[in-house]
């Protein structure tokens, strides 16, 4: 059985002072990882940004737009860096200084939100990206071919952040909101059925959206029971207009 968190990112405000669409997290229960249970939760068609690493469900997902996460392309190109053979320790640090990079320009990005630097800097590492390309392309062993060819064929996936900064370059925030579930399976050994399962899924979207709100789970959980036992108005993570 698997379990992936969706619709997480870093919360924020709207201008009105209301939680947005970022302040949730939906984990949800499947026995596969097929993208048949994909579709179930975005649809045949998602309009809005996919942030994920780079599992081949996500691939041929008709959607908006898609950021890959950096993060797993780094681990990629360090196994590379592994392989003495040939030009891939060469390749492996040039592009991982690459990845590096652009980490550390988002960061600064979020800290002053300079726009015109931003900018500036994502159009000369766009140029210094694709010569890095040019030059190894068809020059590289295997496992290094793969990611190169990656790079070139899926480049609106892996850089759609140096155009869109607001979309965070890695989903570093699911992984964090999904170690939760992780945890729980290791000490608990996991669940024993599917009906109980999803009733976890459910447990953990309320606990992971009261951490991003700021509110406690608990009290939430004990106003919950209170108005269920009570035929009360049930409370709601979901701000009423």
């Amino acid at each position: 059985m698997s379990m992936k968190p969706r619709g997480v990112s870093r919360a924020s405000k709207n201008g009105c002072g209301q939680p947005d669409c970022q302040d949730f997290c939906l984990f949800h229960a499947a026995d596969t990882r097929s993208r048949a249970e994909l579709e179930t939760m975005l649809g045949h068609q998602f309009a809005g940004v996919l942030s994920s690493d780079d599992f081949s469900v996500y691939n041929g997902v008709e959607m908006g737009a898609q950021q890959k996460c950096l993060a797993h392309l780094r681990r990629h190109f360090k196994k590379v860096l592994l392989l003495s053979h040939g030009n891939n320790t060469v390749v492996a640090e040039a592009f991982l200084d690459l990845i590096d990079e652009a980490f550390r320009q988002h960061r600064k990005w979020r800290e002053n939100l300079e726009e015109l630097d931003y900018h500036m800097w994502a159009r000369d590492f766009k140029v210094r990206l694709a010569e890095l390309l040019n030059t190894w392309q068809g020059h590289v062993g295997h496992a290094a071919g793969l990611l190169l060819r990656s790079f070139r064929e899926k480049a609106y996936q892996w850089w759609y952040f140096l155009d869109h900064p607001e979309i965070p370059p890695d989903n570093n925030l699911a992984e964090r909101s999904l170690r939760l579930a992780v945890t729980k399976r290791k000490v608990s050994g996991g669940s024993r059925s599917m009906s109980r399962f999803e009733q976890t899924a459910d447990l953990l979207s309320v606990i992971q959206t009261c951490r991003f709100q700021g509110k406690s789970a608990m009290t939430f959980f004990r106003d919950a029971i209170s108005a269920h036992s009570c035929d009360l108005f049930m409370p709601s993570l979901i701000p009423q207009s």
